[in-house]
This record gives structure tokens, C-alpha cells and sequence, in this order.
């Protein structure tokens, strides 16, 4: 909000106009920073309480003006007594406060690492191939090579042609029933060739 400085000519006009004489039915009550007035009067609808209004400086645009919170309560009958000027300027050094505050927390957080930002390069330990202590995978010194026994770190494959040869050994001599084929028992039956009977008539 800019400050708007008011000359000594409409100082005097100001103040003319506060007097609340008997004739009239309009005064003004105060004005903020940026030369917005506001003023109280009198309504034939409403006798016992007086409207307020607010008039924005003719150089400003109707888009471009804005009112301080303290006018606002005072336009809505919130506050009685309208805002000084000395109230209004505090207004604006708080603000003006706030807002470096709110920089200078802002700049602290930045600083901070994020669990958002992408992880810096590091080298990282690869996978462990082997395990540390190697005595529980120490291998058999005679095994037995019937029973399909082997070191526990050989691959499944040389446990599976041991029990292949140990299946071959047991059946030699034998029919395999594995490898015996059966099967179903009306796998070799064909349809026979229709032959009509006689008809037997009446």
C-alpha cells in the first residue's frame, strides 16, 4: 500500500467536512494511506444507525484498490472507532516484519537437505557372493554315491542324473512300469458300418 501525503489545502478541507454540524447529513471520518475517504451519513430507512461508506481517490483505478483490514471492520460496524493514522502505519511496519521473517524461514528451509532431491553418488559395497565363515560348506570327504549324496553347494543338477542312474539300476533286468505305455481300454475301438434290419410290418 503506498502512502498517499495530503496537502495542507485538503488537510483544511478534512476538516471542514469532520464537523458534524446540524444541517448536514453526510461527514466525512477519516481516510487511509493510500487517500481513500471514508464517510458516515444519514438514511431515512435506517435513523438509528448511521451507513458508512468509502470513496478511493479519483487517480486510482476501481481494480486497483485495495482497503486495510482495519477500514474493513470498521465499514461492517465490527470496530466503532475508525483507525488513526498512526495505527495504520504500524499496520504496514508489522506487515512489512512478517514478511522478512517469512524470507529468512524460507532461506533456512531451503538449506536443508530434502528427502525429495535425488540421492548423491556413492559407491556402493557390491553383493556379497560368498559367505564369511566357509565350515558349514565344507564337503563331504567320501560320499556316498548311491544315495545322491553331494556337497551342498553342487548344483541341483548332479543330484538328478544320481537318482536318474540309481532308477536305472533297481529297474535293470525289469520292465520299467514308467516307461510302459497303456493304454485306455477302448483306445483300439472302431465304429462298425450301419446296417439297417428288416421292418417288420403289421
Amino acid at each position: 500500500m503506498s502512502s498517499y501525503t495530503v496537502g495542507p489545502i485538503r488537510r483544511l478541507y478534512f476538516k471542514w467536512r469532520s464537523l458534524k454540524l446540524p444541517w448536514r447529513r453526510r461527514w466525512l471520518v477519516g481516510s487511509d494511506l493510500s487517500g481513500n475517504t471514508f464517510w458516515e451519513f444519514k438514511d431515512s430507512l435506517t435513523a438509528g444507525r448511521l451507513r458508512r461508506i468509502a470513496e478511493a481517490d479519483h487517480r486510482i483505478h476501481y481494480s486497483d484498490i485495495k482497503l486495510s483490514p482495519q477500514w474493513h471492520q470498521w465499514l461492517r460496524h465490527t470496530r466503532a472507532d475508525p483507525p488513526s493514522i498512526e495505527e495504520q502505519q504500524s499496520d504496514i511496519q508489522r506487515q512489512a516484519q512478517l514478511k522478512q521473517l517469512a524470507r529468512l524461514a524460507d532461506e533456512r528451509w531451503a538449506a536443508k537437505p530434502s528427502f525429495l532431491d535425488a540421492p548423491k553418488e556413492r559407491s556402493q559395497p557390491g553383493p556379497a557372493t560368498l559367505p564369511r565363515d566357509l565350515g558349514g560348506y565344507v564337503g563331504q570327504t567320501e560320499p556316498d554315491e548311491k544315495e545322491g549324496v553331494r556337497n551342498l553347494v553342487a548344483g541341483i543338477d548332479d543330484i538328478v542324473d544320481s537318482k536318474k542312474e540309481e532308477t536305472q539300476d533297481q529297474y535293470k533286468g525289469k520292465e520299467n512300469p514308467w516307461k510302459t505305455k497303456k493304454g485306455n481300454p477302448g483306445e483300439g475301438w472302431q465304429p462298425a458300418a450301419w446296417t439297417p434290419g428288416p421292418t417288420n410290418r403289421r
